[in-house]
């Protein structure tokens, strides 16, 4: 059956008795007035209301019609009580149903929130066990995020069982992430070759210090060099200043880069670290040991799709040792930009701009846990004018 479409009263009375019934199975299904007090409920609830048992008895017989309550009398009594039907109408798991239950009951939420607030209908284990159950929800219709308002950093969630609450919109319109295989994976990885050749010696004089402008990169690059114990492969390495940088803390590190010129400028500007010519998504393990302790790739999405990065971030992830970490930054943003010209050069290229949402479920796709994750400004004095995404995730 199409989905349903509920008022206010009709969300708070069906999230109420979805609620009730995990939470307090005893007394359920409820009479009159233990809907009334579950619907004015002063915890666990926005808004907030006073409804009388008029309204609710109201908002119960029009559920009733529509097959989404049913009155049930019980034997030796003469009240009527209340159960939902919702679940009858749309199948959900545990996991789903108390998702669906407290937007119903709370409104829009983000996924931290909500993993704290349906503890006791369902345990998720991991915050990205409620993004990937939201994800699946979406897919049929029954949520979909909002946009991010002002100084939020993540985006909040809504159900779809009524119209969006006042005051809040859907995102804008997603572009098409897959643009830049329009021509093939092939076609693809060439023109990413030849521009990083005909660009890295403006490249390097032009981005080879960048990491001096940024303090909140080198204070994560800081900690990542402190918790590796072993080698480190710095992938997308360009000019080889970060892994320069990681070497500067006394660490074995080996960039990798597509492009011959870019590792042949890495050479020359960093004699001391080793650079070798390879696909980062192709990556071996270290000859020296058993695995990566820890691997950077700051930037090296930028050509990828989203479909491709779940096989990608599998790959680096099983070349890690256990314990080992995976550090990436990417740009964030709804769009495929494509550039015919980068830093006075004419080429043909285009950059994915990633979502975070996507980029964390691909790196807890490929078997890795995420340990911490951050959204920054650019600084716009020295950087493009875009979002940027930090993961730091880790092997078991």
């Amino acid at each position: 059956m199409d989905l349903p479409v509920l008022d206010a009263h009709e969300q708070r009375v069906l999230g109420c008795l979805l609620e009730k019934q995990v939470t307090v199975p005893a007394t359920y299904p409820l009479t009159l007035n233990a809907v009334r007090t579950a619907c004015n409920q002063s915890s666990s609830r926005d808004p907030i209301v006073d409804w009388s048992e008029s309204e609710v008895d109201e908002c119960l017989r029009n559920l009733k019609k529509r097959d989404l309550v049913r009155f049930i009398w019980t034997s030796g009594s003469r009240a009527v009580k209340y159960a939902q039907a919702l679940d009858q109408a749309i199948a959900l798991d545990e996991a789903e149903r108390a998702l669906l239950t407290v937007l119903l009951l709370r409104g829009p939420q983000a996924p931290g929130e909500l993993r704290t607030r349906t503890e006791r209908q369902y345990v998720f284990a991991e915050r990205s066990d409620v993004e990937a159950t939201l994800h699946v929800l979406a897919e049929r219709g029954l949520v979909r995020e909002l946009a991010l308002r002002p100084r939020e950093q993540d985006r909040r969630w809504v159900h779809l069982l009524g119209p969006l609450p006042t005051g809040e919109v859907a995102p804008a319109a997603v572009e098409d992430r897959e643009a830049a295989l329009a021509h093939g994976a092939e076609a693809r990885d060439a023109l990413v070759v030849r521009t990083y050749d005909v660009v890295a010696e403006a490249y390097a004089d032009q981005l080879g210090d960048e990491l001096t402008h940024k303090p909140f990169d080198t204070w994560l690059l800081d900690r990542i060099a402190a918790q590796a114990d072993g080698p480190v492969a710095d992938v997308g390495t360009g000019p080889g200043h970060v892994a320069a940088y990681l070497a500067s803390h006394g660490l074995d590190v080996t960039g990798i880069d597509v492009s011959p010129g870019m590792v042949a400028e890495a050479g020359i500007r960093h004699p001391a670290v080793t650079f070798e010519v390879g696909d980062f998504r192709r990556l071996l393990r270290p000859r020296s040991a058993a695995g990566w302790s820890a691997i950077t790739a700051w930037y090296a999405l930028v050509h990828l799709t989203e479909s491709e990065l779940p096989t990608t971030l599998r790959v680096l992830g099983s070349t890690l040792v256990s314990g080992g970490l995976l550090a990436l930054a990417t740009h964030v943003g709804p769009e495929t930009r494509h550039t015919t010209d980068l830093l006075g050069h004419v080429v043909d290229i285009d950059f994915v701009l990633h979502d975070p949402d996507v980029v964390r479920a691909a790196v807890t796709t490929a078997g890795l846990e995420i340990a911490e994750w951050y959204v920054r400004s650019p600084n716009q004095a020295v950087e493009a004018e875009t979002t940027r995404l930090y993961v730091v995730a880790r092997k078991p």
